[in-house]
């Protein structure tokens, strides 16, 4: 299930952006496809996706998608929250 957010562009100026803590983020190509979800500190994940691709633990969807290029994110107040999130939208 995907995240009821605004796809953002994967760039540095979002990294910069992204919240210093934990959440759920969602990966998508470049037609807003949903690569995966992943749980992690938010700058992060995003840094490392930005970089190098998905990060390690990155739940690949089971679709034929290009390169990531946009990011949306929930917030968790916790890495337990995080965990319960990716649960709900695996």
């Amino acid at each position: 299930m995907s995240l009821r957010k605004q796809w953002r562009e994967l760039d540095r100026s979002t990294v910069r952006r992204a919240p210093d803590a934990y959440g759920l983020y969602e990966l998508g190509d470049a037609e807003g496809t949903s690569l995966g979800v992943g749980i992690g500190v938010l700058r992060d994940a995003c840094k490392e996706a930005l970089a190098y691709g998905p990060p390690a633990g990155f739940e690949p969807a089971d679709v034929d998608g290009g390169d990531p290029v946009k990011v949306r994110w929930e917030r968790a107040t916790s890495k337990a929250h995080a965990e319960t999130l990716l649960d709900e939208h695996r």
